[in-house]
């Protein structure tokens, strides 16, 4: 398998979208580290990953506290090995307009879905420079490509996530690393249920239905597939590049 003596970690693997990125990564050969702040349930997702025979490290992190990411991160290099590959997805996200916010949501937002692909990238990239091997895929948002009403701040952070993995992409190509982003349209998790739960919600739901042109949202397993190829050896040559996985939703340049 591809990437077989790889170690991955994948953040907010817990459940939804980095969960499948997780157990897509494990089927081809890697050893995954599950980080999530859920720390049950990154042990299930681990147990998944081992009951065929793979390999599999589950820890708990807030990825917006940098001492839990070293933390989990050197959990998971104790089991496990070096970091090669790192996915950022933990994410987290409210809808509601921006003269709504508080700033108390500002800063939680930020934490999560900005500062925590910080944390990460900064807790891995060292393993990846001593090998001259690596790969960074970060799981932004088509809202950070297009904005997104009620999600202000959330957009933001991903438009930042882009710009960010282009810098690092520039910074990092000399070591042999990759520097990749991948942004799914309205995706069917429990965070989207969340955010768009009673009636209000469920308009918004069927809005976005009818302007995906496949005519359906989208699934954790659509998403797995595009991170790991940015993961895989025939990305190799890829790097600073931005995916939209949205079911022709948008298709901006």
């Amino acid at each position: 398998m591809d990437l077989a003596g790889r170690v991955a970690v994948v953040s907010g693997a817990g459940r939804g979208i980095g969960r499948a990125i997780a157990l897509r990564l494990a089927a081809r050969g890697a050893a995954v580290g599950v980080v999530d702040l859920d720390g049950a349930a990154a042990e299930r997702v681990a147990a998944e990953i081992a009951a065929p025979g793979g390999k599999a490290a589950a820890a708990a992190a807030d990825v917006g506290d940098l001492a839990q990411v070293r933390a989990a991160f050197d959990v998971v290099r104790g089991r496990l090995g070096a970091i090669a590959i790192l996915v950022n997805n933990a994410g987290w996200d409210r809808l509601e307009p921006f003269v709504a916010n508080e700033p108390a949501l500002w800063d939680r937002l930020i934490a999560i879905n900005f500062k925590g692909a910080l944390h990460c990238a900064r807790s891995a990239v060292d393993d990846m420079i001593a090998a001259g091997w690596g790969r960074i895929i970060s799981v932004s948002s088509d809202a950070g490509r297009v904005g997104s009403t009620g999600e202000a701040v959330y957009a933001g952070c991903k438009a930042g996530l882009i710009g960010f993995s282009k810098t690092l992409a520039r910074e990092l190509a000399r070591h042999g690393i990759t520097v990749n982003v991948v942004c799914p349209g309205p995706t069917d998790t429990a965070l989207l249920a969340e955010v768009t739960s009673g009636e209000k919600g469920a308009k918004v739901i069927d809005a976005m239905r009818r302007a995906i042109p496949l005519g359906r949202l989208g699934e954790p397993d659509d998403i797995a597939p595009a991170v790991a190829f940015f993961a895989s050896p025939e990305a190799g040559y890829i790097t600073g590049q931005v995916l939209s996985v949205s079911g022709g939703l948008t298709m901006a340049g």
